[in-house]
């Protein structure tokens, strides 16, 4: 299989940062909160759509209130015992200056992919996922490890998630991209996240029309749009009726049997391919840098 862009070899290498992601659960885990803290999860972007994933999983795992919320918008005012940060360089501003707002008292934390960076070295813990940083600028691998970690952490076993991800990459992706001009991603509970952040993919690397909805919210207005050129992906459990009427309006809909994390690395192989498609190459997406840093 030919790779030409930094982003396919970094979305290729999930099977293997996951493994390590896994490994790392047990110390990674920790600063993430211990069972009972109340918890506030921030960061902008994609990391904002992880720490939404996460604080669902968090909850659902029994470990203790937790939300989440866009670090450029937070304001203090909620009483939390730990405020956790993502952010993959370490160096996005609107991280360091939610982490400057956090009220005296309260434990911070950094889960950063680059060690000794302004984020790592204003929180009090730093869990660095050195082997899971990126040369992208489309973030791909680094989101997916801080889950695998999260999940592994919170009790689940992700073995043979990994390897239904090697199966999938291994395999041809098996959308024609160029039957579709209108991407759609929906998500119930912890993937809706995910589905977030499929859109963002779109939209990062192929400049194309991309959405993004609770799963059930889509008939509420968004379906209106749908159409034989739109692709309705359904992250993590299959449901017939919905998925019947958005047939209804012409679009097509996928939902393959893979875990959600699967589900979200084809949208990203889905993002390249429409990138390609377009003439675009995804390692150099518009406007966009590694790092937001304001002056």
């Amino acid at each position: 299989m030919s790779i030409s862009t930094i982003t396919e070899r970094e979305i290729r290498s999930q099977p293997e940062v996951w493994t390590r992601a896994a490994a790392a659960a047990a110390d990674g885990a920790r600063v993430l909160g211990a069972p009972g803290e109340r918890v506030l999860v921030l960061g902008c972007g994609t990391s904002a759509f992880v720490a939404e994933s996460l604080a669902v999983l968090r909850e659902r795992a029994g470990l203790g209130e937790t939300d989440a919320a866009y670090a450029s918008e937070w304001t203090p005012g909620r009483t939390y015992d730990r405020v956790v940060v993502i952010s993959r360089s370490g160096t996005t501003s609107e991280v360091l200056d939610a982490l400057a707002r956090v009220p005296a008292g309260t434990r911070t934390a950094a889960v950063v992919g680059v060690a000794g960076t302004p984020v790592a070295q204003a929180a009090d813990e730093v869990l660095v996922l050195d082997f899971a940083d990126e040369e992208s600028v489309v973030q791909t691998r680094f989101p997916t490890a801080v889950l695998v970690l999260a999940r592994t952490g919170f009790g689940e076993d992700l073995t043979a998630v990994v390897e239904q991800a090697r199966a999938a990459l291994d395999a041809p992706l098996p959308v024609d991209v160029t039957a579709f001009e209108h991407f759609v991603f929906l998500g119930r509970s912890w993937t809706y996240g995910l589905a977030q952040e499929a859109a963002l993919k779109i939209r990062e690397a192929a400049q194309a029309w991309s959405e993004s909805y609770p799963a059930l919210d889509y008939r509420h207005g968004p379906v209106a749009v749908a159409g034989q050129r739109s692709l309705v992906t359904l992250f993590g459990d299959a449901d017939p009726v919905l998925a019947a009427d958005v047939e209804r309006t012409g679009a097509t809909v996928r939902h393959d049997d893979l875990d959600p994390l699967v589900q979200l690395v084809q949208a990203q192989r889905l993002a390249v391919e429409v990138a390609r498609s377009r003439g675009l190459d995804a390692d150099t997406p518009r406007h966009l840098t590694r790092s937001v840093v304001l002056g």
